[in-house]
């Protein structure tokens, strides 16, 4: 016998629920904005990542630094080679390590989808005045801050 319509979404009052739903819509919507570019999230964050780099790093040290398996990461990283966003370069210390280099084009496109993204998550917070949207942020970054437990997954 199913529960009562009432009854069935009680958990929707769980953080937990709270944060995955808020974080579902925000990202599909983001995603869409990525994508008009040709690139996914992860695509996105890992273009960002190399172009703040101020040195250049291995492909296994990016995949660590954003906690994506080699696997994972390879295959980003193909796909951005194939557009033309990154190109990857034999380390000068080890000819058998890659290093990830992004081009001009992948700068102008990691631009042009971090605008969207503003965008995206001005839209989205748009029904909150500015001083709940701070808050919301600060207390964000303070629940991630204050958890002490290692890490687990990547940074999308």
């Amino acid at each position: 016998m199913d529960a009562p319509a009432d009854r069935a979404c009680e958990f929707r009052a769980s953080l937990n629920w709270l944060l995955h739903r808020a974080a579902q819509k925000l990202g599909t919507v983001a995603q869409e904005a990525a994508g008009r570019h040709g690139i996914t999230m992860r695509g996105h964050v890992v273009l960002t990542a190399l172009a703040g780099e101020r040195s250049e790093r291995t492909q296994l040290a990016l995949g660590h630094a954003l906690g994506l398996d080699k696997t994972t990461l390879t295959a980003e990283l193909d796909r951005l080679e194939r557009a033309g966003l990154i190109v990857r370069q034999p380390d000068p210390n080890d000819r058998r390590v890659r290093v990830p280099v992004i081009t001009a084009q992948g700068r102008a496109v990691q631009v042009e989808v971090e605008k969207l993204h503003h965008q995206v998550e001005c839209d989205f917070i748009a029904d909150l005045d500015p001083q709940e949207a701070k808050a919301l942020r600060a207390l964000l970054e303070r629940l991630i801050a204050s958890d002490h437990r290692p890490d687990s997954g990547s940074c999308l």
